[in-house]
């Protein structure tokens, strides 16, 4: 009778053979199984142990994230209905209690508040928090002396992160103002400020080239102009006039012809 032999500790069943037929001296140490072969029989060879002990592959490893997809015409189309959604409701309010003049004074002032980068970046930010927003609303609405119900609209674009998006609220809105009251938007851009009379003057003209019941005129100032003024009117703005010195300049540039010209 050959004595066993001890197998060294291991972290796997072994099973070792005697050399009589004895059953095999059988070391527990986990639930995987490797069987030894006698070495009589030649080398030793490990066989895997059965598919339902085999221990799990390794997950896959992580990839970069892709990249978010940008706003493409779908996405600008989608932005629109929202600010049409929400321009709209505060056109129905404006409506309802008699204050569609003050609402559209007061989304003119939110307009060129929203027109600062800085405004624009704080509240647009994410990390910032919505009561934190809420108070810096609340400064500007007291010093601008907003409505009530306009200083409320602003508040629940906050709370639904939707103040990003401040600039096509105001233009749906103004489309909105314009369809009730059958009013005909005109921008006047200029160089410096105009006065009453000459505002009241393009008015005049514009209601004259569109038979327009009410002119209502939208400031803007451009310094590139030089000199003068353009106006720009009709539906999303598809007429257009130029009156600026930098437009005659610009037709003067393109009659001269500077290629006979030799420079020393």
């Amino acid at each position: 009778v050959f004595p066993r032999r001890r197998l060294p500790p291991s972290s796997h069943y072994q099973e070792e053979e005697s050399r009589d037929g004895r059953p095999p001296l059988v070391h527990r140490r986990s639930p995987r199984i490797r069987r030894v072969l006698p070495s009589r029989l030649g080398p030793r060879i490990l066989l895997p142990p059965p598919p339902s002990l085999r221990p799990p592959p390794p997950p896959p490893l992580p990839q970069a994230l892709p990249e978010p997809p940008h706003r493409g015409a779908a996405g600008a189309a989608m932005m629109d209905t929202v600010a049409s959604s929400y321009a709209n409701a505060l056109a129905e309010v404006a409506k309802s209690n008699g204050t569609l003049e003050a609402t559209v004074a007061d989304m003119e002032k939110v307009d060129r508040l929203f027109a600062d980068p800085a405004v624009q970046s704080f509240f647009a930010n994410p990390t910032v928090a919505s009561e934190k927003k809420r108070e810096i609303l609340a400064e500007i609405s007291g010093s601008s002396e907003l409505q009530p119900h306009t200083i409320n609209f602003l508040n629940i674009l906050v709370d639904m992160s939707r103040i990003d998006i401040i600039a096509e609220i105001v233009k749906e809105f103004d489309a909105c103002y314009n369809h009730i009251t059958g009013t005909e938007l005109a921008v006047v851009t200029s160089v410096v400020d105009m006065g009453e009379d000459d505002v009241a003057q393009i008015a005049q003209t514009v209601k004259r080239l569109t038979g327009a019941k009410k002119v209502r005129i939208k400031a803007v100032l451009d310094p590139s102009l030089i000199a003068g003024f353009t106006i720009r009117y009709g539906s999303s703005g598809s007429k257009f006039i130029d009156m600026s010195v930098k437009k005659q300049l610009d037709e003067i540039a393109s009659q001269l012809d500077f290629s006979s010209i030799t420079l020393a």
